[in-house]
């Protein structure tokens, strides 16, 4: 009798060996000067986290949220065999546009309150913002508590409100993964669909990461609508001179 992954596992694991994938590409692209919204000089100079520490504590954050999936699949009874029903394209869609709906506002909210909670930005959240200029796999770095509420338990309530199947969440998770990647890629490359079909892109965040743009651009990973319901909505620019991009304040 041969081995079998159930989704349930595939669920947990997938979106991790995704992370690690899609971000060793971004670090090859990195190399292109004129894709990067910063130089290689400021990534090195203006980050204050080795990238050794980054990795160790993404390694620490998807730990406990393998733990917390294995955990959520029981709870729910979604930790059997391969799922054999599938369910309808319509089904699917509608689930993955409420749960990415749930995950952007639970994480608007905390995310702006860490930054106006002064005890919370200092103690939690400013681990995150060590990286002043993002990088692919730096994407989960921050505080475990912070990585346990905002992205965990975030994940965990786009789950169960959708509805989604285990299955489905092996698709919709990744999908999450990688878009929370490029967010925090450095890179602003031509043609990118995520940046032609999503005004949340790595411009858009790159902007909040830095010290003009820290009060704005709250929403992650997928829309803009509460950054503008809110009136923390800030336009940028992606222009530069000379080689490569950079989020600026957009000028009239």
């Amino acid at each position: 009798m041969g081995f079998v992954f159930s989704d349930q596992m595939l669920g947990t694991f997938v979106p991790i060996v995704v992370y690690w994938l899609y971000s060793g590409i971004y670090i090859l692209l990195g190399s292109f000067e004129n894709y990067r919204l910063h130089s290689k000089e400021d990534e090195l100079e203006k980050n204050v986290v080795s990238k050794s520490t980054v990795v160790r504590g993404v390694l620490l954050q998807q730990t406990i949220q393998a733990v917390v999936a294995i955990l959520l699949f029981k709870v729910t009874g979604n930790d059997g065999e391969v799922e054999t029903a599938p369910k309808s394209w319509l089904t699917i869609i509608i689930q993955f546009i409420v749960a990415m709906l749930v995950l952007d506002t639970w994480q608007y909210f905390i995310h702006r309150y860490m930054h106006q909670n002064k005890f919370l930005y200092k103690h939690i959240h400013s681990h995150h913002h060590r990286l002043v200029v993002p990088f692919a796999f730096g994407a989960l770095y921050n505080h475990p508590l912070e990585g346990l509420l905002l992205d965990t338990i975030g994940g965990a309530l786009s789950f169960l409100v959708s509805g989604m199947s285990s299955r489905v969440s092996i698709f919709f998770f990744s999908f999450a993964t990688i878009k929370t990647v490029d967010d925090h890629c450095g890179l602003w490359i031509p043609g990118n669909p995520f940046h032609v079909f999503f005004r949340n892109n790595s411009a858009y965040h790159d902007f909040h990461h830095q010290l003009y743009g820290s009060k704005y651009n709250f929403s992650q990973p997928f829309f803009v609508m509460w950054d503008r319901i809110f009136g923390t909505y800030m336009p940028y620019s992606e222009k530069r001179a000379g080689a490569g991009s950079e989020a600026r304040v957009k000028e009239d």
